[in-house]
């Protein structure tokens, strides 16, 4: 028996989790995710990722069929059902079934599948020496296209800078807007140390209003850290003091070369491995449990 997926309000196992082949997020790309974690127990963020989940769902004009509670019921009662303390949480919703068509009123009812499981993005080795990232040369979408701040099933551009990391040979990329200025990478939103300055781009430049991204500012600030939300260049990055990733999968990530150019001493640099420890004793602690 394999994990159990919820699918439109029945617990099925995996070999038996199907969507039509007519569903508009697998032809389209139509609906919009979340991935969230559970630590020891208890699903960080459970609300926040809900909150962020029903307004990208509302920016493409798609009713997701249950309710917030209901939706947070269906969340825990899966990590519950496959009896994990320590996951990754992946919920879905799509259009739904529809024709072959572009027409989203063609499809009347949404499809939903939460799926609770493990990742592991990066060995704990990156994590003890840092990563490599390089600038790749796909843009970021335009907001006025198709505005990154909807977490949607269509990540092509994301998609498309990764496989340029890959073919550069390093661990992650870099995305630049249409002005030159750093949006995030292609999974994770990015920071850079300068003194005692912690900053990091602004939503408007193409950023994922990351749920980690906003813990790590609310930690930068708790340590002493002036947080900054502002445009920054690769320069600002060749130059910085210490830089870094964050994202629910990948958590914080030590960042030592960017473009080939040294960061710092090369090494993970002491205040992002002192945001890395605060970040986890916050995970221990805080979340919704799913075992009472």
């Amino acid at each position: 028996m394999g994990l159990i997926i919820y699918l439109d309000g029945k617990f099925v196992d995996e070999s038996e989790a199907k969507i039509s082949i007519f569903d508009h997020g697998l032809l389209y790309g139509d609906g919009v995710f979340e991935g969230l974690r559970s630590y020891n127990g208890k699903i960080f963020k459970l609300d926040e990722h809900l909150i962020r989940l029903y307004k990208s769902a509302k920016a493409i004009s798609l009713e997701i069929p249950l309710k917030f509670d209901e939706m947070k019921n269906a969340v825990i009662e899966t990590v519950r059902k496959n009896n994990l303390r320590d996951s990754y949480i992946r919920i879905v919703v799509t259009r739904g079934v529809g024709d072959l068509g572009l027409d989203p009123r063609k499809c009347k009812k949404p499809t939903i599948f939460i799926i609770a499981s493990k990742i592991q993005l990066y060995p704990e080795s990156i994590y003890e020496k840092g990563i490599d990232i390089v600038t790749v040369p796909t843009r970021r979408n335009l907001s006025e296209s198709l505005n990154p701040s909807i977490k949607s099933l269509n990540y092509l551009n994301n998609i498309l800078a990764k496989i340029e990391a890959n073919n550069a040979g390093a661990s992650e990329g870099l995305i630049l807007n249409q002005f030159g200025y750093v949006s995030e990478c292609t999974g994770e939103n990015i920071f850079i140390i300068k003194e005692n300055f912690l900053i990091t781009p602004p939503i408007y430049a193409g950023a994922l209003e990351g749920i980690t991204r906003r813990v790590v500012m609310d930690i930068g600030e708790n340590i002493g850290l002036k947080v900054i939300e502002e445009n920054i260049t690769r320069y600002d990055i060749y130059t910085c003091d210490e830089c870094f990733l964050t994202g629910t999968a990948a958590e914080i990530v030590p960042v030592v070369i960017v473009d080939n150019r040294i960061i710092g001493d090369g090494k993970p640099g002491k205040l992002t491995l002192k945001i890395r420890k605060e970040f986890h004793l916050i995970t221990e602690i805080e979340g919704t449990p799913v075992y009472e």
